[in-house]
This record gives C-alpha cells, sequence and structure tokens, in this order.
C-alpha cells in the first residue's frame, strides 16, 4: 500500500518541515488515522537516516579538497572594485550590507521549526479533542500525575487569582523528545504551556499564524506559551505564572 495520493504533498512537507502550524495540525490528524501515510512517513524517516549513516557518504580526497578551497579562494585576491563600474560601487555595497542585516534577523531554522511545531501542538489539542491526560484544577493532583511519565517535574501553579485558572495536563511530543503541557484557561480561550528541560536563554515573544508565543527559561526548564489570545494577555501569564513559582 501507499499514501493517499491527496496528502502527498503535505506528507513530503511535513518530513522536510515546511508546512505551517494549520497544514501541519491537519496532516498530523491524518496520520493518526490512516496507517498507509504513516507507513510512508516512516519509510522517508528510514532512507534518511540510511543515507546519512557513517560510511553511507564518500569524503573528497584532500588534494581535490585543496585544489576548489584555492580556486575558490582566488578571486578574493583580486581587487573587487575592478570588476565594477565605479557608479555601482555605493549601490552594490548598500545592497550587501542590507543583505546581511537580513539574515541577522531571520531566526535559525531550527529556532523556526519549533515555533511550527509548539503552534501545531496548540491547534492539534484543540482539534483531535486531546486537550487533557489529567483534567482537574488541582494542582496537587496534577503534578504528581506526570511522575514516571518524564524525567523531569514541573512546576504547576493554580493561577485562578490572576485569571488564569488551570485545567490540566497531558504529555506532547516537541523537538524529539516527550515534554509536559499544561493547560490554562483565560475566559474562552485555551493556553497551553509547553515545558521540557535546557539550558537557560533568553525570552522570545513573537506571534505567527494568528498565534501569539511567549518563550522563556527558570530553573533548567525552557516554557513556550501558545494561545490565541493577545501578545499583551499572554504576557500577564507568563509574569503570573513566575510570581507563583518564583521565578
Amino acid at each position: 500500500m501507499t499514501a493517499c495520493e491527496d496528502n502527498h504533498t503535505l506528507l513530503n512537507g511535513l518530513f522536510d518541515g515546511e508546512l505551517d502550524a494549520a497544514n501541519t495540525a491537519a496532516i498530523e490528524a491524518h496520520l493518526a488515522s490512516c496507517r498507509d501515510c504513516r507507513d510512508e512517513l516512516a519509510r522517508m524517516q528510514s532512507v534518511r537516516r540510511l543515507i546519512t549513516t557513517a560510511g553511507a557518504r564518500h569524503r573528497a580526497p584532500d588534494a581535490l579538497r585543496a585544489r576548489v578551497e584555492t580556486a575558490i579562494a582566488e578571486p578574493l585576491h583580486a581587487n573587487p572594485k575592478a570588476a565594477l563600474p565605479s557608479w555601482l560601487i555605493p549601490g552594490f555595497s548598500g545592497a550587501l550590507a542590507a543583505s546581511l542585516a537580513l539574515l541577522l534577523l531571520l531566526p535559525p531554522a531550527g529556532q523556526s521549526r519549533l515555533d511550527d511545531e509548539l503552534i501545531a501542538g496548540h491547534v492539534r489539542s484543540l482539534q483531535v479533542e486531546h486537550l487533557t491526560d489529567v483534567r482537574t484544577s488541582d494542582e496537587h493532583l496534577v503534578r504528581p500525575w506526570f511522575n514516571g511519565k518524564i524525567d523531569f517535574a514541573p512546576p504547576v501553579p493554580e493561577l485562578s487569582s490572576y485569571g488564569f485558572p488551570l485545567e490540566g495536563g497531558r504529555l506532547d511530543y516537541m523537538n524529539g523528545r516527550t515534554i509536559s503541557a499544561l493547560v490554562y484557561g483565560r475566559r474562552l480561550h485555551t493556553i497551553n504551556l509547553f515545558v521540557w528541560p535546557a539550558q537557560a536563554s533568553g525570552g522570545r515573544r513573537l506571534q505567527k499564524d494568528g498565534y501569539s508565543l511567549d518563550e522563556w527559561s527558570e530553573g533548567g526548564l525552557r516554557y513556550a506559551a501558545v494561545s490565541d489570545i493577545s501578545p499583551v494577555e499572554l504576557e500577564r501569564f507568563r509574569k503570573a505564572f513566575a510570581r507563583s513559582t518564583g521565578g
């Protein structure tokens, strides 16, 4: 059997990490009920592992590598202005500077892909009715539920007094590992707070595909809150969570 013909494009996009949050959620929901597509995705992943295995690639001889590197470096020794008309040099320099600035502002590919995973995880939890594995507002029940299921203990404060009631928690899968997802409410909206162990790094806030994302580190854990509420309200949630956990 082969994958469904009308899902080939989405399946390849998922495999290459090129889908937006909505399409990622759609194909992942399809994979949950289609064994043929799951088998096709597994086959693609097996092929990738095979061609990246040591011994599957051949290293170029050192002599050839040296000749190529020399050929690449040679134009750098020439006067670059000699190949351009004098009137074009200022514009060329400005364009080069603008291009370098744009590259510096773009997020790393790995970070962009994680952002897509986080937003897709939020959307998926609402679409497939798998918002919580343990549904309760009692923090003393939610936190012990994670014991033995993951190798870290996320803090689980009840934030009703701040306007963000705890609704429960579940396991999720992001960036190649099982993580915890804490679920909070905000009036008629849902906040997914994804938590996993990570080295400390700076906070990040962004909007993507109509969703707000607020990310920060504390106590050896990385937190990523995702919701369709405004960035201002999501920042209030982050500050309420930090106050309640002593962060």
